[in-house]
């Protein structure tokens, strides 16, 4: 059961590290004024995201804190650049 509810958190965390992982990749990719880019890329990354927390390739643990540690480290930086 918290096996279940780590994977759980990793996937919802997943979501807003995937679409800051695909802006970045948008403005690291095309620039400051990167446009629509990111219909593209956040799509993506999202995708691939979830795949990362559903994937059983590390323990359920170690995906979340990586997924959440992710989503501090783009939520700080974006604080840090307005």
């Amino acid at each position: 059961m918290t096996r279940m509810l780590k994977v759980i958190g990793a996937v919802v965390a997943a979501l807003p590290f995937g679409w800051a992982l695909g802006v970045f990749a948008a403005y690291a990719i095309a620039g400051p004024n990167f446009g629509q880019f990111p219909a593209v890329t956040v799509p993506i990354c999202l995708v691939i995201a979830v795949a990362f927390a559903l994937a059983p390739i590390m323990s359920a643990g170690t995906r979340l804190g990586i997924m959440l540690g992710g989503t501090a480290l783009f939520a700080l930086f974006a604080v840090l650049t307005i």
